[in-house]
């Protein structure tokens, strides 16, 4: 597979993890719509030796941090005068409203390594996409190993380099810190190709006899 000079950024995430606050909850079950009601959003923390938690966001106070660090990023939930570093995970949705009603936080040992997803962006304007031809991404996030705090936010793509319909990049063009980071996803795993437009087929519709 050919990457055409191409090449990747990794960029690691801010170590100021964002601080968020929570309480335990007692509603469970069924009785959790009465927290949605009143703003709030229902939650469980768990994790390894760590005997799992319910818990409670204001839903406004959530939102905005998970709409920065999605399910790769690390936070900091302080409650009863503690600090937790956990990882977003398993976000539910309502099926017919899409309104966020339930989501799980994974507490972490900042001294252990996990396995996680980090979101991959497409950055720059690819050449061969300029002439008229057709960008198409393939994979949206690789699985990595590394320690909580060596997470990266996301893996940029950097396409400027693409600058032939046999241009792609792949799992194995990514740069990243060896060192502290193991990518899981298969080497081979295309990331991005290129394709060209398809042309439309118009059918010509026969006239009926006179």
């Amino acid at each position: 597979m050919k990457n055409d000079g191409l090449f990747t950024k990794f960029q690691n995430m801010s170590k100021n993890n964002p601080k968020m606050n929570a309480s335990k909850r007692d509603l469970l079950g069924r009785k959790v719509k009465q927290l949605r009601r009143e703003g709030l959003i229902p939650a469980t923390m768990y994790g390894h030796g760590f005997e799992a938690v319910s818990i409670q966001f204001n839903a406004k106070d959530f939102q905005k941090i998970f709409d920065h660090v999605g399910e790769s990023g690390l936070v900091d939930i302080e409650m009863d005068g503690k600090a937790y570093p956990i990882l977003f995970r398993n976000p539910q949705y309502h099926p017919v409203w899409g309104e966020l009603v339930h989501v799980d936080c994974y507490k972490v040992n900042l001294k252990e390594k996990i396995v996680t997803t980090v979101p991959l962006e497409l950055i720059g304007e690819a050449p061969i996409v300029k002439a008229g031809n057709i960008l198409v991404p393939v994979t949206e996030e690789v699985e990595i190993e590394a320690l909580p705090t060596d997470l990266p936010e996301k893996i940029e793509v950097d396409i400027s380099g693409m600058e032939t319909l046999e241009s792609m990049i792949t799992v194995a063009d990514l740069i990243f810190d060896k060192s502290k980071i193991e990518i899981k996803t298969d080497a081979t795993q295309v990331v991005v190709k290129v394709e060209e437009p398809k042309e439309e087929v118009i059918e010509e519709v026969a006239e009926a006899p006179t």
